[in-house]
This record gives structure tokens, sequence and C-alpha cells, in this order.
């Protein structure tokens, strides 16, 4: 079945928005990989959530990458000067977007709330409370599990104490029998003892 085009616009839902941007983040770094591993070249890709998480590949490290990023452009802007303005800018705008998402997150973890206006404290609000939902669901889910698993070695307990009942009560007949082995054992070597006492001893015969 063919799919149909997928209009290029922000998707106004909030979950089929978080569920896409898994997806194509998953598809975007396998893609990556994949360049890296059959062109046998160096790639990385960074990318971040709209709540500010990061989400990254590179195939020789991502610092080493870096590094060699910014000597490319030191060589470029050596050859070419007109290009150090919007290299500036391109670094400007990667410094504004890091502090905003440093902001992002104080603001989550309570801090620096001062400043929020009454519409941003109630977005805050509700990315936590979407938070404490998916925290919740995951703890309901893991309950449930082991709640299960109780219940399955429940069901197993009444084999287990039929099993270990029948162990006891066939000991006391395997010690009986083990008793009369032992007896019949001492009996045979006492009557041993006689018989050779009589035979190598003197002519009066003792009793032990």
């Amino acid at each position: 079945m063919v799919r149909g085009k997928i209009q290029m616009k922000r998707i106004e839902n909030a979950t089929s928005r978080q569920v896409t941007f898994t997806k194509r983040r998953n598809g975007l770094l396998k893609k990556a990989y994949e360049l890296s591993v059959l062109c046998e070249s160096e790639v990385a890709a960074i990318t971040f959530s709209q709540k500010g998480r990061v989400y990254e590949f590179s195939s020789s490290g991502m610092q080493k990458t870096i590094s060699r990023y910014f000597e490319y452009k030191k060589e470029v802007l050596a050859s070419k000067p007109e290009t150090e303005e919007y290299m500036q800018h391109d670094i400007a705008n990667m410094v504004k977007e890091i502090e905003s998402i440093e902001v992002s997150q104080r603001k989550l973890l309570g801090k620096d709330l001062d400043s929020c206006s009454a519409d941003e404290l109630l977005n805050i609000a509700g990315q936590l409370q979407g938070s404490l939902c998916s925290i919740r669901a995951r703890k309901a889910q893991l309950f449930k599990e082991q709640t299960e698993q109780l219940k399955a070695k429940e069901k197993l307990l009444p084999e287990e104490n039929e099993r270990l009942s029948f162990k006891f009560r066939a000991k006391p007949w395997q010690a009986s029998a083990q008793q009369k082995g032992a007896t019949h054992n001492s009996q045979s070597s006492q009557s041993s003892e006689f018989e050779i006492e009589l035979s190598i001893g003197p002519t009066e015969i003792r009793f032990f």
C-alpha cells in the first residue's frame, strides 16, 4: 500500500508529533550510521528534541568530528575571509540555542521561575504533568508484572508442598530399612566374632 505524501508543516497534535519525532530521529541516526559504514566517511549528527533532550551519533567520536569541523572552517575562512561573518552568526545562533536549552532545563527543575509569565508556568506544569503520567504508567506496569510473577509462584507452591510431603513420608520407611540393615550387620558381626573366638581362643568359652 502506497503511503500518501506528508505535508511539510508542524504537527499540531502533541502525541503524533512526539511519535513522528522518535521515528524520524531513529531513521536519521540509522542513515548516518549506514553512510559512515558504506562510504567509509566520518559522519556526525546531533538532534535536540522539543523538550531539550540531546540525541547524537558520531562514527569517530563527537568531539573529534567537531574539532575537525572547526579546523575545516578555519581553513575556509583563511581562503575566503568573506565567510567569517556568516560563521560568527552560525556560532552565535548555536550558543543562544544551548543557553535556551539550559534555561528550559532549570525551569523544569523548579529553578529561576521568577521571570516566568503565567503562560510559561502553565506550559511547564503541563510538561511536568505529562512526565508524571508517563512515570506513573510505567510504575503501574512494573507493579502489574511483579504481581503476575508472585501469582505464578503462588500457583507452584501447592505442587512444591505436595512433593515435600511425599518426600517426608517416604523417609521413615527408608530409615527403618536402614536401621534393620544396620541391626542385621551388627548381629552378623557378633556371630562372626563368636565363631572366631571359638576357633582360636582357649578351651574356656567366653561370652561378651
